[in-house]
């Protein structure tokens, strides 16, 4: 085959030896170093082949191509844009109503979106911010007007409501400002420090108005945890007016929903300086100003916590198989510690006993591993169930959980039973359940179980009393 030449693959195209050339040269043509038999092929390669050879277009040295408009880039002027946004509030002459209108017709003229962070300054404190909160002067031209008083600081504390709608219809109009609004807020709440008494009250104010509308989102608070604010009494200072304006237009579940959504409600404590932030100060300061659901909230957060640590340490302590003994110890120590209510420390003692261990799925078994786990922990019970509301608790705090899950049906009978044995529960707490304080669920099966021992309890009841006679 060495003495054949390749050809590209083709309809038309041929080995073909060179000694039979000669013999067939009136048949082919001749196209590179290939031989073509066909004309009508030869002229297909050829057209392909001068179409794919890329010819250099003539171009003259130095010569500069023209831009589209579209794809021109504008020079960022930030002082441009302020210049006509406070001239053109200056001429509303405050008219608020006309604020809205003009803000309205200008962001189909002026760039809001590229200049959002400008445009929030000027609305906010009149003028654009430098870092630290002072606004910025035209060193060039003293003449020039770099504020004006058409904004949150300049305006009453009696209108700024009305203000609140200016932001509301602004970002109505163009919603791609919300976040740039949020990022802004943000940013003005961290230079608080560097405003005067009454524009902090205004901003705190207002604030309070966004959040109780739902017009941005609680994270924006964020900023006043900063340490620089909360050494010098800012932050708490802002807080205790913005938490009053919101609470006068939300309730407080309103108020606790949006700080979880922001996973900001266990932050509060960091309002206070770290020399004053323990409880007791926290919920005197609230009281004091008239915040109480704030301060409730926070006992109820601060009672949370600390159930949470508890449950955690007693069930490391139950991995561990210490003595129960030593969980007593413990239990009560941070009852005392952080005055938690005996019920509550019950019920808590009762969820983590039963949630220590994994439960046998066969009902006939599970009674059996039931009463000897509770057996060995019912002095921990014991020991936080003192008085009879508390072991009322506990009981329908048992029968609602045998009815939640059905393999202990059967079992309630028993595990009450041994708590009566064990001196967990009395006797008048077990008369008084079945009688009328028992709960709905599961009732009559719950109360059949217990009928033949409470009638043995009132029987011995009598009899005791008999013989004291």
């Amino acid at each position: 085959m060495d003495s054949f030449r390749r050809l590209p693959k083709a309809k038309n195209l041929v080995l073909i030896a060179p000694d039979e050339i000669s013999a067939h040269k009136h048949s082919l043509s001749i196209f590179g170093s290939f031989f073509i038999r066909g004309e009508r092929t030869r002229r297909k390669l050829q057209g392909a082949f001068f179409m794919s050879q890329k010819v250099e277009k003539p171009s003259l040295s130095g010569h500069r191509l023209k831009t589209r408009k579209r794809d021109e880039k504008e020079k960022y002027d930030p002082s441009s844009f302020r210049d006509a946004i406070i001239q053109g509030l200056t001429e509303t002459g405050n008219d608020l109503d006309l604020v809205a209108k003009y803000l309205d017709l200008q962001g189909g003229k002026l760039d809001f979106r590229r200049y959002a962070d400008v445009l929030f300054d000027i609305l906010f404190a009149g003028g654009q911010l430098a870092p630290g909160g002072s606004i910025v002067e035209d060193s060039t031209d003293p003449e020039k007007l770099f504020r004006t008083n058409v904004c949150v600081f300049g305006t009453d504390e009696s209108r700024l409501r009305e203000f609140y709608e200016v932001f509301n219809k602004l970002l109505r109009r163009y919603k791609y400002l919300e976040r740039s609004f949020e990022d802004a807020l943000k940013k003005i709440l961290y230079f608080m420090k560097g405003f005067k008494d009454d524009e902090k009250r205004k901003l705190a104010i207002i604030t309070g108005i966004f959040l109780g509308n739902g017009f941005c989102s609680a994270k924006v608070l964020s900023s006043i945890f900063e340490e620089h604010l909360v050494k010098d009494g800012v932050s708490l200072d802002f807080a205790d007016v913005m938490f009053k304006t919101w609470l006068a237009e939300k309730d407080m579940s309103s108020i606790i929903t949006a700080l979880k959504k922001a996973s900001l409600e266990s932050r509060l404590p960091e309002l206070f300086p770290v020399n004053k932030r323990d409880q007791e100060t926290f919920v005197a300061h609230f009281k004091k100003v008239g915040l109480g659901p704030i301060a409730d909230f926070q006992e109820t957060q601060r009672n949370y916590q600390v159930k949470v640590e508890l449950k955690k340490h007693v069930t490391e302590m139950m991995k561990d198989e210490e003595p129960p003994k030593e969980m007593v110890a413990y239990i009560l120590e941070h009852m005392q510690k952080h005055n938690l209510k005996e019920q509550e420390v019950t019920m808590l003692v009762w969820s983590t006993i039963m949630a220590s261990v994994e439960w046998n799925k066969k009902e006939e078994l599970v009674a059996e591993q039931a009463l000897k786990h509770l057996r060995t922990y019912s002095p921990l019970l014991a020991a936080v169930a003192k008085s009879a509301m508390a072991e009322l608790s506990l009981l329908v705090k048992i029968q609602e959980y045998c009815y939640d899950n059905m393999n202990f049906m059967k079992s309630f009978q028993k595990i009450v039973v041994m708590l009566y044995k064990t001196e967990v529960i009395r006797e008048e707490v077990i008369l008084k359940w079945y009688k009328d304080a028992h709960s709905s669920k599961g009732k009559s099966v719950f109360l059949e179980q217990m009928k033949k021992f409470v009638e043995w309890l009132e029987n011995a009841s009598e009899e005791s009393e008999e013989d004291e006679d």
